[in-house]
């Protein structure tokens, strides 16, 4: 496989993993700083358990990080290219 051809896969999985509101809502809250995941199913209005499978594919696509303190799992946006990427689609939709 060539690598632009990698590359646009690569591409095409990044987008098709922020192609999800619910994805999409927790990178806007991670924007903020460091949640728990208690934390971000309240401020979403949504169960630990639905939080949790979301950051799974979240964390596989290298968006976010986790870090555990005991029985606690703390996220937060793995570099600031995914914040980055979050505001210029902001601003794109905000635009038209």
């Amino acid at each position: 496989m060539k690598t632009t051809e990698l590359k646009a896969i690569q591409l095409a999985e990044l987008f098709s993993a922020l192609s999800d509101a619910s994805r999409v809502r927790l990178i806007s809250l991670l924007i903020e700083g460091e949640m728990s995941v208690s934390a971000l199913a309240e401020g979403l209005t949504m169960t630990e358990s639905a939080v949790s499978h979301q950051l799974r594919g979240l964390r596989q696509m290298h968006l976010v990080r986790a870090r555990k303190a005991g029985r606690q799992v703390f996220y937060t946006l793995d570099d600031d290219h995914v914040a980055h990427l979050f505001r210029l689609g902001l601003d794109h939709i905000q635009h038209g």
